[in-house]
């Protein structure tokens, strides 16, 4: 096989392969066999027929047409790791010349356009150090939690008097176009303050009392009428008010496990500290990423940029030139982000192996609330475990390179072994950085549970 490349952009290749004829000849003859099962010759069992008498009755044409879409496939993914070429896209393919007969000496010739990963040289990490922001927790955090806690145990107490910010209200709404009601619901439960509903709502509420009713004006966010004005009657049913129960040790008694509410406040701080360093190590994940890519001019493949871009604002249709542009700038980085992750894993010879993916997709099932083995199934039937895989390698990639360089936080040694784990460990399970993100959720894998949802409602 003969490969030459020509490099179209930093980040496009146009790859022509001639297969020499010996090379072809395997596809050809697989491709026969095929046709001799299919088809009935007279003194032939099926499946046995000559390969000559099958190009008589089928045709040259048809017997090669069957082996090329075999061959050129595995072909091009030989050149790809002979030229060491890493596609971040699906190539164009043209075939250029085929033989015309089982004896001609012209040869399958094909080219392949493909949008490539360019070529950049990652630093060394042995001997990096990348500073992280120290994070402490403040008292403030911990009432901010132990306040959080509270209200779960508080409860609605009617009141007497006019509704005012933070107070719950009970009311019926009916929205006017020119007269004429286009919207009406009853019986709604809502905050003041809260801003999940129409704007101009808190201002008109607050001040009435219950069976008090007023108008106001504002924009409809919902229905037929979404994005028009309308005139809005909202009448008040009821007020009630919050009431939360006293810190002290009967709280803490009720809330949790301890008996005093000292001991639920330590608990309390024990899990902010946890929280804080699960922070600090996202922090270092992003300082790690943006330190390797320091000073490296990485294209993007514009075709891929353009794809993902324009996948990504399917879900905004009405999306205004300043949002298609940060969507377009989060894109990119997150494309250059994921290349640079692919050359560190292929740097640090990252083996993926069955149980990790499982692992990932697993967990990818899990978020869905899917079961697992229904998910790896349909991943595989989709021809997507690729996907699943390159996450993978992303990550485990990612989590080794952080353990060879050091950070330190105001100048001293930073220990982050509890969410990177340790070398003798890598090969056990894919860590997490964070909680809920054991890998960056491949796209590939979560459109499949996208439709899979879809499919069971």
């Amino acid at each position: 096989m003969k490969i030459s490349v020509r490099n179209l952009e930093p980040t496009k290749a146009k790859l022509t392969i001639t297969v020499d004829n010996e090379e072809f000849e395997p596809y050809l003859q697989e491709a026969r066999e095929e046709i001799a099962k299919q088809i009935n010759v007279p003194g032939f069992r099926k499946g046995h027929v000559p390969a000559k008498i099958v190009d008589q009755r089928v045709g040259f044409g048809a017997v090669a047409g069957e082996a090329i879409n075999k061959a050129v496939p595995e072909f091009y993914s030989q050149a790809l790791e002979t030229k060491e070429i890493r596609p971040m896209a699906q190539p164009e393919i043209e075939v250029t010349e085929v033989p015309e007969s089982a004896d001609s000496d012209v040869k399958l010739k094909f080219t392949a356009t493909v949008e490539r990963r360019p070529q950049f040289d990652l630093p060394e990490l042995d001997e990096m150090t990348i500073e992280v922001e120290p994070v402490e927790v403040e008292d403030a955090d911990v009432d901010k939690r132990l306040e959080a806690l509270r209200q779960r145990f508080g409860t609605l107490v009617g009141v007497d008097r006019p509704a005012q910010e933070g107070d719950y209200v009970n009311i019926d709404l009916d929205a006017q176009i020119d007269g004429e009601s286009v919207d009406t619901q009853e019986g709604v439960s809502y905050e003041i303050g809260s801003g999940t509903m129409l704007d101009g709502i808190d201002e008109a509420l607050e001040g009435l009392s219950a069976d008090e009713e007023t108008t106001f004006e504002s924009t409809l966010t919902g229905g037929d009428h979404a994005g028009e004005k309308a005139t809005v009657k909202v009448k008040v049913n009821s007020v009630k008010t919050e009431e939360l129960p006293e810190l002290d040790d009967d709280f803490a008694q009720e809330a949790s496990e301890f008996d005093t509410l000292d001991e639920l406040k330590e608990e309390i701080r024990k899990a902010a500290a946890m929280d804080a360093k699960g922070r600090q190590a996202t922090a270092a994940r992003d300082a790690f990423i943006a330190k390797i890519e320091e000073g490296l001019e990485i294209p993007v493949p514009k075709g891929v940029l353009e794809q993902t871009v324009e996948e990504q604002l399917k879900s905004q249709p009405n999306a205004d030139d300043e949002t298609k542009k940060q969507v377009e700038e989060d894109a990119e980085k997150a494309l250059r982000d994921q290349m640079v992750l692919d050359a560190l894993a292929e740097k640090l010879d990252v083996e993926v192996s069955q149980s990790d993916v499982f692992n990932f997709l697993a967990s990818i099932a899990q978020q869905y609330g899917m079961d697992p083995n229904q998910f790896i199934q349909a991943i595989l039937s989709n021809g997507q475990i690729g996907s699943a895989v390159q996450e993978v390698a992303r990550s485990k990639g990612m989590l080794g390179g952080m353990r060879k360089v050091t950070f330190t936080s105001n100048g001293e040694t930073l220990d982050l072994s509890d969410f990177l784990g340790s070398d003798d460990e890598a090969d056990a399970e894919v860590a997490a950085v964070e909680e809920d993100e054991t890998v960056a959720a491949a796209a590939a894998a979560a459109a499949v549970a996208d439709d899979l949802a879809k499919d069971a409602e």
